[in-house]
């Protein structure tokens, strides 16, 4: 055996084995929760859309990875069986067409679209389906850099600012807090009081943006009681990365309570920027309502 044979067949051992644990990596990986939930910052339980997402997530990952792995199969074998030889002359017979591979690769990928766009249109529809009558109303405004939240059918506000302008981390426990109770109805009724702003609690799986002169609207249900950190998710001035809230989800007893310590009324559309006075010297100074 020469020393290219015995380097080749090395190699080969080396590809084997890296394969095989990278094999036995992803199948171990895959019983960790983690990977059931593809990695998500969401656990499964954490609203009653949390579940949906994660399992449109990841069963199209899996879906993915089988079409990958077929496809990388069937290029590997032509590459094998149908490689040159070493006594192979000229070219190999040249066909213009093949019908049957043809239509398989029609068909197939505009299947498989179609399962795609139905499994994905039905669940938004179900995400995006608005609450007749919810619980708890909250008009959430985003402004340069901070948020207000007006809870509508309780007339309490809670208004915030900014925890930090000098580019240092802020003190969570000075952020802006958006209090739902658990196990209750919620919408959020998104609006803009200058820019363009986006609402994300990574932990809820979903984001909405926030356009000035123009509401959007989340409606969930919170299924289970913590602290999750919520951010603006659009690129919105020079203090956008401090743009930060607590999201509380508590019971209804203690959601109660806090609401008894807010302030009466709502903070509405004339803390909009449209609605500053004219010979305002400094619009882009943060403010705190």
């Amino acid at each position: 055996m020469t020393s290219q044979d015995r380097t080749s067949s090395k190699r080969g051992r080396i590809a084997g084995i890296s394969g095989i644990s990278l094999v036995g990596a992803l199948l171990l990986s895959g019983c960790s929760a983690e990977a059931q939930r593809g990695w998500l910052p969401g656990d499964r339980d954490t609203t009653n859309h949390t579940g949906l997402v994660t399992d449109l997530w990841v069963n199209s990952w899996i879906a993915a990875t089988v079409v990958g792995l077929i496809t990388w199969g069937l290029i590997i074998w032509c590459m094998v069986a149908y490689r040159r030889r070493k006594n192979d002359t000229g070219y190999p017979r040249q066909l213009s067409y093949n019908l049957p591979l043809e239509v398989f690769y029609l068909t197939i990928p505009i299947f498989m679209v179609l399962v795609f766009f139905y499994f994905t249109e039905r669940d938004i529809a179900t995400i995006d389906a608005r609450v007749d009558d919810p619980d708890v109303i909250v008009d959430v405004r985003g402004k340069q850099w901070s948020w207000d939240f007006n809870y509508v059918k309780e007339d309490k506000y809670s208004t915030g600012v900014q925890a930090s302008l000098n580019g240092e981390e802020g003190v969570p426990e000075n952020l802006p807090t958006l209090y739902l109770p658990v196990n209750r109805s919620v919408e959020l009724q998104l609006n803009a009081r200058d820019v363009q702003h986006s609402f994300f609690v990574p932990a809820f799986l979903q984001k909405r943006d926030l356009y000035p002169g123009r509401t959007n609207f989340i409606n969930v249900t919170p299924t289970k009681e913590g602290t999750f950190a919520g951010k603006c998710a659009e690129l919105c001035g020079q203090y956008h990365s401090e743009m930060l809230f607590n999201v509380e989800v508590v019971s209804q007893a203690e959601f109660d309570a806090q609401m008894a310590q807010l302030e009466d009324g709502q903070l509405g559309d004339e803390y909009d920027r449209d609605s500053y006075p004219d010979d305002d010297p400094d619009l882009d100074t943060p403010r705190s309502s």
